[in-house]
């Protein structure tokens, strides 16, 4: 590991191929030192970064933004280029169509002659595999207010090509106060999770107002994609199995869960192609999947990854999930949201989506009116208890038509 200047990583960027795909860290874990340095070296490449926020990439030409899960910060980018994938499936993408010339890690400062990608492990050892297979440069920004994680996250000094070294503070992201509806999504939701349960939350109202309603279990574990400061509070409180590991692959949070996690023995970061394989997720004790959407249909369609046919995010880890939850000896898949969008002022019940579909097939659906059923029932009875179980009262008689016009009813 060679360590630079700024303008030395400049240079050095200034020999990559022409319009090179880069591969940087995503989320909450986005190099921000170093995209400057590479929108001035380069006068076309393409970024590669999951759910990046603003910080991600300029907007001007030459700039193409690559993603599989768009983030806020491409999600109006003119030169947005969205590839539909599993989550799980997007590392072999680096081995065949989307070949990475260069990878851009955020990293934590070298232990034993290790660094680690701290909190975002997620794609990224497939990706420096793939670089370095075809004799690509593994750049890290090395910071040291990036917390050391153990696992997948660790990668041998000796793989990084090139460094610069920063001290930058790490976005942070503090739990949602949960509104009324929320609490009460999350009340329904966490009645129906058992004591010992292995648990894959996302970050939001409704995840944080369920794992805010655990407090009173015991033996519960963690095999998820990414986790937030509400399952340190439930740690903190003693609800976590204290002999096994926290899995996962990214995480965002304050600056307390990041303090915690550094150096823990009992955070495990993994690559994504193990934390979302659904093979592994099967193997979970009572895996309980909690995901959200846009919209569901009388058939129980989701609707998690568009607006008006213009993509909002992708299908993540959410297929992964339920299909590793479902083949789970005692595993749930629940789709947890509100029965009615505030902001667009319309039912998330929906006769039939009119979006291309994320997942389906799901254990249960839940929002502030109650849960329906899904799993084991007729199309018929999904429909019955959608419409008398989780949708607004205000739709309910319009959607008994739409179910009849569908022969659902």
């Amino acid at each position: 590991m060679r360590t630079l200047s700024t303008d030395g990583l400049k240079n050095a960027l200034t020999s990559l191929p022409d319009n090179p795909r880069i591969v940087v860290s995503g989320n909450a874990a986005i190099p921000t030192d170093a995209i400057p340095i590479i929108d001035q070296a380069l006068e076309s490449y393409i970024i590669h970064a999951l759910n990046a926020g603003p910080a991600a990439a300029p907007v001007r030409e030459g700039v193409t933004t690559e993603t599989c899960f768009v983030g806020s910060g491409m999600r109006k980018h003119p030169g947005l280029a969205y590839i539909p994938a599993r989550l799980s499936l997007v590392p072999s993408l680096f081995k065949g169509p989307l070949p990475p010339d260069a990878v851009v890690v955020h990293a934590a400062p070298p232990r034993d002659g290790q660094i680690s990608l701290g909190i975002e492990c997620n794609i990224l050892p497939a990706a420096i595999e793939a670089c370095r297979a075809r004799s690509g440069r593994i750049i890290a920004v090395i910071n040291d207010q990036m917390p050391y994680t153990f696992g997948d996250a660790q990668l041998p000094v000796d793989y990084v090509d090139l460094a610069i070294e920063v001290s930058t503070p790490l976005p942070e992201h503090a739990p949602a106060v949960p509104d009324a509806d929320s609490q009460r999504i999350g009340e329904q939701v966490a009645a129906r999770v058992p004591q010992g349960a292995t648990l894959q939350a996302g970050i939001g109202a409704i995840p944080d107002a369920t794992l805010g309603q655990l407090f009173g279990h015991q033996g519960l574990r963690l095999w998820t994609e990414t986790f937030s400061d509400g399952v340190l509070a439930l740690e903190r409180g003693g609800a976590m199995d204290p002999d096994h590991p926290f899995t996962s692959s990214f995480m965002m949070g304050t600056r307390e869960l990041y303090d915690w996690v550094d150096g823990n023995p009992r955070v495990r970061m993994m690559r994504t192609e193990r934390t979302n394989d659904p093979a592994l997720i099967s193997l979970q004790r009572h895996m309980t999947s909690i995901n959200t959407a846009l919209e569901i249909d009388l058939f129980g369609q989701a609707n998690a990854s568009r607006i008006n046919a213009r993509i909002y995010s992708g299908f993540g880890g959410q297929t992964d999930f339920i299909v590793g939850a479902l083949h789970s000896p005692g595993g749930q898949a629940f789709m947890a949201l509100r029965s009615w969008h505030p902001k667009a002022n319309v039912s998330s019940i929906v006769p039939l989506v009119d979006e291309p579909v994320t997942s389906f097939q799901q254990s249960a659906v839940v929002t502030e009116q109650g849960v329906a059923e899904l799993w084991g029932y007729t199309q018929q009875a999904q429909a019955r208890h959608l419409i008398r179980d989780a949708a607004h009262p205000q739709v309910r008689d319009e959607l008994w038509e739409e179910a009849r016009e569908l022969g659902l009813a």
